[in-house]
This record gives C-alpha cells, sequence and structure tokens, in this order.
C-alpha cells in the first residue's frame, strides 16, 4: 500500500502549500451524488513524484470547508488525471476554477492503441505489471473520520498518475502523437462542460428531441423548470419529475389541475405542492416560435454518403491502430452530413487526419 499524508484542509492546509512550485501534479477525486444534484467533494487525492497527499474538503475545522487558498495554489501545476472529466466538473462546483493545463491519461492511452475507455486499474496493469485493488468502488466516502483502508485506497489511485505520464509521453513521442494527446485533454478546461444552463435543459430531457411545435417549446419550459428546481433544492433531477412525466405534460398540455392529476406519474405531492407553477410554465411557453425541426431521417444518398465517410474513418482508423469512434464518431459523421461543420472532426490534429478529406467526400 502507498504511503499517504492526511491532510485536514478545514484546520491546516499548509503541508500542500509547496505542491504550488510542482511543474504537475496527479489528481483524482471521491466524492458522493446519488442524493443530490451538486457532486459533493470528499476527498482530494494528490501526488508530486515524491509524496502522495489525502486532501480531506470535509475534515473537522469549524469552518466545515476548506481553506479558499488551497484551490490557489492546487490549481498552478498542470494535472494529470485519468478519465478526469468528473473530477474537473467536481473541482469546479466546490472552486469556481479549473487548472490551467491538464492530460488525461486514458485520453492518451487511447491514442497510443490501448482499448478506448481503459480503467486506471487496468492502464496500471498494462504499464507496470502492477495490480490494483478494487474493493472499495461504492464507499461512502462523506463519512468521518474516512477509515485507513479507504485512505490507502484513495492514495493508490493517484500513486501511479505521473509515472503512467512518463510513459505514456514517451510512447505518444515516438509515434508523433503526443500533441494529439495535449489537444484531446485540453478540451476538458472547457467550463462550459461543467456550468449549469437552464437554457439548455431540454438536451438532457429523454424524448424531447422528437417533439415539435407547441409540445417542443413546452418541453423546454418545463425542463428549464425542472433544472432550476433541481439546482435550488441541490437534489437529482429525476428526484425532482421523471423525463416521461414532463414530456406527457409538454405533450397533453393540461390547462387545470383536474387534467394535470391525470397525467401519468404525476405524484399527487408535487401536483399539490407545484401543480400552479406547472400550469403557468405550460400556460407562458405554448406557442410555437417555428424554429426547432426534429432531426431529419437522411435520405437514400446521404445514406450512402454517410456509409462512404464511415468506411473511409475504418480505414484511416485501421492504419493508425485507433479504434474508429476515438477518431469520428457515427454521431459526429452524421451531424456533418447534415451540413454542421463546428465539429471535432474538423478541428485540431482530426483535421489533418481526415477532416480534409472528409470535406471532399461532402463536397463531391
Amino acid at each position: 500500500m502507498p504511503e499517504y499524508q492526511l491532510v485536514d484542509l478545514t484546520a491546516d492546509d499548509s503541508p500542500l502549500h509547496a505542491i504550488a512550485t510542482e511543474p504537475r501534479i496527479g489528481i483524482d477525486t471521491e466524492f458522493m451524488r446519488e442524493r443530490t444534484y451538486f457532486a459533493k467533494l470528499c476527498l482530494v487525492q494528490v501526488s508530486t513524484p515524491t509524496e502522495v497527499y489525502c486532501a480531506d474538503p470535509v475534515g473537522t475545522g469549524k469552518t466545515g470547508r476548506p481553506n479558499k487558498c488551497f484551490w490557489d495554489f492546487i490549481l498552478q501545476p498542470e494535472w494529470v488525471l485519468h478519465s478526469g472529466r468528473q473530477d474537473l466538473e467536481v473541482i469546479y462546483q466546490a472552486a469556481g476554477k479549473l487548472p490551467e493545463a491538464v492530460f488525461d491519461t486514458q485520453i492518451a492511452a487511447a491514442l497510443l492503441g490501448y482499448q478506448p475507455q481503459i480503467g486506471y486499474g487496468s492502464l496500471v496493469n498494462e504499464l507496470f505489471d502492477v495490480e490494483l485493488a478494487k474493493s472499495h468502488t461504492r464507499a461512502n466516502w462523506s463519512k468521518r473520520p474516512i477509515s485507513a483502508a479507504l485512505l490507502e485506497y484513495a492514495a493508490e489511485d493517484v500513486k501511479f498518475l505521473l509515472p503512467a505520464y512518463d510513459a505514456l509521453v514517451e510512447k505518444l513521442d515516438a509515434a508523433g502523437r503526443l500533441e494529439w494527446a495535449v489537444q484531446d485533454s485540453s478540451d476538458l478546461l472547457n467550463a462550459k462542460l461543467y456550468k449549469v444552463d437552464p437554457d439548455d435543459a431540454i438536451h438532457r430531457l429523454k424524448g424531447a428531441r422528437n417533439l415539435r411545435g407547441r409540445a417542443r417549446t413546452a418541453a423546454a419550459g418545463l425542463a428549464s423548470w425542472r433544472e432550476q428546481e433541481a439546482v435550488r433544492r441541490n437534489r437529482p433531477r429525476q428526484w425532482i419529475m421523471r423525463d416521461p412525466v414532463l414530456i406527457n405534460m409538454a405533450i397533453r398540455a393540461p390547462d387545470s389541475k383536474e387534467t394535470l392529476a391525470t397525467i401519468e406519474g404525476m405524484p399527487e405531492k408535487t401536483m399539490r405542492r407545484v401543480g400552479d407553477t406547472l400550469l403557468r410554465v405550460i400556460a407562458d411557453t405554448t406557442e410555437d416560435d417555428g424554429c426547432y425541426e426534429p432531426p431529419a431521417r437522411p435520405n437514400e444518398g446521404q445514406k450512402a454518403a454517410l456509409k462512404k465517410m464511415q468506411q473511409y474513418v475504418a480505414s484511416v482508423a485501421d492504419d493508425l491502430g485507433l479504434a474508429t469512434e476515438l477518431i469520428a464518431p457515427k454521431k459526429e459523421l452524421s451531424a456533418a452530413m447534415f451540413g454542421d461543420r463546428d465539429l471535432r472532426v474538423f478541428s485540431g490534429w482530426r483535421r489533418d487526419v481526415i477532416g480534409h478529406e472528409l470535406l471532399a467526400l461532402l463536397e463531391s
């Protein structure tokens, strides 16, 4: 088991001050979000070339929150993470900021031909022939004090990040793909990925993409209401109201509590508490702005064009020894076929590898 130092961020974070001078650090987090909208950050694991820290933001200090200076110095070095999008989301919610540079070892490994979405333990085993324990994946990280077994498990999750960085960078450099990994990792630093925007909530409402007219507009209003309510109460969206219930309301557009009560799946308690609000949302959003159309079905010519693009991408992926979906997912190719050019496949290293040829195929 790795040696580590437990640091209570609500009491004394001074052991971590020197981290700001490191060029890069390994980072992992433990959090809980099953019962909340926002994840509760429970532990931040940090590794340097010589030390491993388990930084506790819950702690025992009187403030009940980390010293805000902690975020200032921990955000300065480059971060090395594995599958780091959720970690960055949780940190962004807690600190309101992101590090200046990140390197994701899962992304890097995929660009070397390792299994896409390879787990941290599997990658460590592949690189160093070390078997990591995975016996605490469903632990209650909010419970205090944290047991020694959990802390050892948490520390192990960052122990190999910097060695993995060194090994992967060497391989990527030799393959001429280091800049690819840097570009794809940097995409994780787009703060828009982690910001809450109720106006975008309809894109997370299952079944809404095929609605049109009044029903689509009502669904957008109801999804926005649910998002704001989930944020206000800090509860998961589905706890506020399930997707099928929102879709049924949008389609049927009830105009009275009596009609609202007949919506399948509508909890009686919810109707009593927010029934008037729901009716108001529906009434205010029944006018169709005419701007949205459900995704079109491809015609035969477009199907043939999509198949040709997929075959080309598959051929390039095979030559590179990479997964096809890593280079250009079918969803992106379909969007390109319907005219979207603001896509990952047309930017960065993908533009040079396949983007120009795909555009030529689309214009032929």
